[in-house]
């Protein structure tokens, strides 16, 4: 059986960037296992929908994501992206890393 994924790469690249906003485009393709071409690509579309907003600090690229807006598909629409990052990563809607308990670290 084929690999496959339950998210796109443009999702995965998205959940890569509210982790790290200061990922580097060789950073993210390694880590979805794509070419670093195809990350450049994924990154400007979703800096051109809005989704992303890159800054330049120093000579490098740091990222925003734009958590306050609706899920592209109609189905989704009453979620922002902010909900699922919520649920995917641990960082919240307001950018900052959750808090961790003393019970998840004893996991």
């Amino acid at each position: 059986m084929g690999e496959w994924s339950f998210f796109t790469n443009h999702a995965r690249a998205l959940i890569c960037v509210a982790r790290d906003p200061g990922i580097r485009l060789r950073d993210l393709a390694v880590t979805i296992n794509i070419t670093e071409r195809s990350a450049y690509g994924i990154v400007s579309d979703l800096v051109h929908a809005g989704y992303v907003v890159k800054e330049k600090e120093g000579r490098r690229n740091r990222y925003r994501v734009e958590a306050q807006l609706p899920l592209p598909e109609s189905i989704g629409r009453e979620r922002t992206i902010g909900d699922v990052l919520g649920l995917l990563t641990d960082v919240d809607a307001g950018r900052r890393p959750r808090q961790r308990t003393k019970e998840r670290h004893a996991k």
